[in-house]
């Protein structure tokens, strides 16, 4: 960690000699700390399309989340507070390498001063003024230099940050919304099972009342029929809270004439993974070269750190006129000038500059940790999303072969229990089965488009428009 003292006297001569060369260390992208080839199930078909090439209009085909999406976009206020703050490090970036031009000013001024002169006192006026520069830092060993690269990276990882808040929010959009659509069909199917509940509870207590029916069967009804409606409040108070999302991700309240939604059903997501999958792709993904861009920040404040112990060469100089009268103030005997080159050698300074540099030091490694664990946690998520390619369908398929079940299950258990066959107990256990085996098609149904979003979303997709 420690630098070696003989090493900064021999970068002393090479810069001498060279004139004004960096003192910061060659920049080595680290090596990926992942498996060449990303695992899971790839889609064919798409080789030629790659995810972020792939544009949202045409990932996403359902017109009413288009709008959405777009509206986020434009509006939210997370996004545009993302893109204020890539606008602060821009500028701070200018501000950071306006020192290596030398700021010219220009003064005037009046003086009029009484002093004692011999025995008496005299009164004298003078007129000035001047052009000039004021302690520009010649920057020999790119000490500037190299605080103005550490801005640019700085400023560079946080637009990279803002093209990752962009396709976030393109997928939160898109998630928000499928949740919507999910839970409004979980809604319809609770209200159709209300309504069965309430036709059973219905039959059963007229049965009851005539002597058919048992009180444990208009009992069980009953208890069936509360539960039905307390899921109908929870999934109602879902929706509301689906669209209360959305409408703060929008930014703004939906407008009323948003094209009419497609069923979850419908939903048609284009596979983006294409064949082949090296995770080389990986790093143009925005957090990692983000990351890239911060390590190269980290490197170039080594340098700063670097050229801190050596001389710091200044320069002042400034010309203009000076008389005792303002009508003389530019005949030709009027001019002055100035020209004062100063040098400031560090001697001792309390272990201050070593501390730095060992700082600077310090904070490249953690640097480099970061980018590590940055590549390693987009293996993983894009590794998990593509697990899901395959299961979900195949999870998904098994459970619509169940529902098919249960609707034959209900049909007939419905059907024995009219005749006398079976008990209420059987009919009520059918229905059960068949309101889970519905709901569970919807949330897996789900879950499969939230992991190809999310798989878009890994793969650097969203941040197009259109391909």
């Amino acid at each position: 960690m420690k630098t070696d003292k003989r090493t900064l006297s021999v970068a002393l001569l090479l810069a001498l000699a060279l004139g004004g060369c960096s003192l910061a260390p060659g920049f080595n992208r680290p090596m990926a700390p992942i498996a060449a080839v990303l695992p899971g199930t790839t889609v064919a078909g798409q080789a030629e399309v790659q995810a972020a090439d792939l544009g949202w209009q045409e990932f996403f085909a359902d017109a009413r989340l288009q709008t959405i999406i777009g509206m986020a976009l434009a509006n939210n206020r997370d996004l545009r507070e993302t893109a204020l703050n890539v606008e602060a490090y821009q500028a701070q970036y200018r501000i950071q390498r306006a020192p290596l031009l030398p700021a010219v000013n220009g003064g005037g001024g009046y003086v009029k001063q009484r002093t004692m002169s011999g025995s008496g006192y005299a009164t004298g006026e003078a007129y000035s003024a001047s052009v000039g520069i004021t302690a520009w830092e010649l920057d020999f060993f790119g000490r500037i230099r190299s605080l103005r690269d550490q801005a640019l990276e700085e400023y560079l990882a946080m637009e990279e940050n803002r093209r990752g808040a962009h396709i976030s929010l393109v997928a939160e959009v898109a998630r928000a919304y499928l949740t919507w659509l999910a839970d409004r069909q979980l809604l319809a199917i609770t209200e159709d099972t209300a309504a069965t509940e309430q036709a059973s509870y219905d039959l059963i207590k007229r049965r009851f009342e005539e002597g058919v029916a048992t009180r444990i069967d208009l009992a069980q009804a009953q208890t069936s029929l509360q539960t039905a409606r307390a899921n109908l409040s929870q999934y109602r108070r879902m929706v509301e809270q689906d669209e209360n999302l959305l409408t703060l991700l929008a930014g703004g309240p939906l407008p009323g004439d948003l094209p009419p939604s497609t069923d979850l059903a419908e939903q048609a997501l284009l596979g983006p993974v294409p064949s082949g999958l090296h995770s080389d792709l990986l790093l143009q993904r925005p957090d990692i070269m983000a990351a890239e861009h911060g390590l190269r920040a980290a490197n170039a404040s080594i340098g700063a750190a670097r050229a801190a112990f050596l001389p710091a060469i200044s320069l002042t100089a400034d010309a203009g006129v000076m008389s005792a009268d303002a009508a003389d103030l530019f005949d030709g005997d009027s001019g002055t000038w100035l020209f004062a080159p100063s040098i400031r050698l560090p001697i001792f300074t309390g272990g201050r500059l070593s501390a730095q540099l060992d700082l600077a030091e310090i904070r490249k490694e953690i640097a480099v940790t970061r980018y590590e664990k940055a590549i390693q946690t987009a293996f993983r998520e894009t590794a998990d999303a593509l697990a899901g390619i395959g299961t979900f369908a195949e999870q998904l398929q098994a459970a619509e072969l169940g529902l098919q079940a249960n609707q034959t299950y209900y049909a007939l258990a419905r059907e024995r229990y009219d005749q006398g066959v079976d008990s209420y107990l059987v009919l009520l256990d059918a229905q059960r089965s068949l309101y889970r085996a519905r709901q569970s098609v919807v949330v897996i149904r789900l879950a499969m488009l939230a992991n190809k979003v999310n798989l878009y979303k890994v793969l650097g997709g969203g941040w197009k428009a259109k391909s």
